[in-house]
């Protein structure tokens, strides 16, 4: 099985797969759209990173193609339904980055509790310690259940909100999470984390009917996509103090423009997709990619490999 690779592997990782396939490493490919679709017509397996998107067009460019896989994190520019009809496996390497996002998130949250002060009683300003505040969890992924036994740990009280997860699943009580609904998670904490995957009907979900309820003086961090926000409610939000402080580890392109309502934002920082990105992360991610990879090619024999699509459609 004939498999191409865009992205850079750990050594070992291609090793072990250029002894069970035919292993093409071409990351130049990456940044030439005609002659990478040139390529993909004898191709069984793709191995591509986060920003070479994933479409029909593509997907029509390989009419042998049998599985994708994504070391790096993040679906966003994935047509996960052109996948599926075009029978298309997709891998991604969401629970290999776990450990890396939850600490992460403790950083970022140490770090805004700390550098942003609330007044005291006493008329002084200082930060706040982590174990004394109330964290909420916006997606229970699993870098969740990892942020909880670390938040745990500090003695913070950790609760939940999941839209695709109902308040009963024992899955909350498992990982020692305290299920509200999402007004009453942005009413009573002190920390927001948002790892909520994206999708179309969510964009713009935390907007002002959300935002407006935020607990005073709340920080927030966010390793989602950025288009879950509405970025006028947020620049409203953080503008009239209800939410002091955001950390964003991924941002649309133009998000901070000049004109855009979070050019130039007080207490805004963005860091670019860093959460995820460790070398013991992506050595986890590429070994369960490869190996993802090679089960779904050999189970498969030659005369199982899609036809090529001669419709012209």
């Amino acid at each position: 099985m004939n498999v191409l690779v865009l992205e850079p592997l750990e050594q070992e990782v291609m090793q072990w797969l250029e002894q069970r396939h035919e292993v093409r490493f071409a990351p130049e490919l990456v940044r030439d759209p005609i002659a990478l679709h040139a390529s993909l017509s004898g191709v069984h397996a793709l191995i591509l990173p986060a920003h070479v998107a994933v479409d029909a067009r593509l997907l029509r460019a390989a009419p042998r193609l049998r599985v994708i896989g994504r070391v790096s994190a993040g679906a966003e520019n994935m047509d996960l339904d052109a996948c599926r009809a075009a029978q298309v496996d997709v891998i991604r390497a969401a629970g290999a980055t776990a450990d890396a996002e939850a600490e992460f998130c403790v950083a970022a949250l140490l770090n805004l509790l700390r550098r942003v002060p609330v007044q005291c009683s006493d008329g002084l300003w200082a930060g706040r310690e982590l174990g004394c505040s109330t964290v909420g969890l916006l997606g229970i992924t699993p870098a969740s259940r990892v942020l909880a036994q670390l938040l745990a740990a500090f003695g913070s009280r950790v609760m939940g909100y999941d839209p695709t997860l109902h308040q009963s699943d024992p899955l909350w009580e498992q990982w020692g999470i305290e299920p509200l609904s999402l007004k009453e998670l942005m009413e009573q904490s002190d920390a927001v984390c948002v790892k909520l995957p994206f999708y179309p009907r969510y964009k713009g979900l935390l907007g002002d009917r959300v935002l407006s309820n935020a607990k005073p003086r709340q920080v927030l961090v966010s390793l989602s996509h950025s288009a879950l926000f509405d970025d006028v409610a947020l620049a409203g939000a953080m503008s009239a103090g209800r939410i002091l402080a955001v950390w964003m580890d991924s941002v649309e392109p133009g998000w901070q423009d000049p004109g855009k309502p979070m050019h130039h934002m007080a207490g805004l920082q963005v860091s670019p997709r860093l959460a995820s990105t460790t070398r013991e992360s992506r050595r986890r991610a590429a070994w369960l990619v490869a190996k993802r990879v090679d089960e779904l090619l050999s189970a498969a024999s030659p005369h199982d490999a899609k036809a090529p699509d001669i419709t012209g459609g």
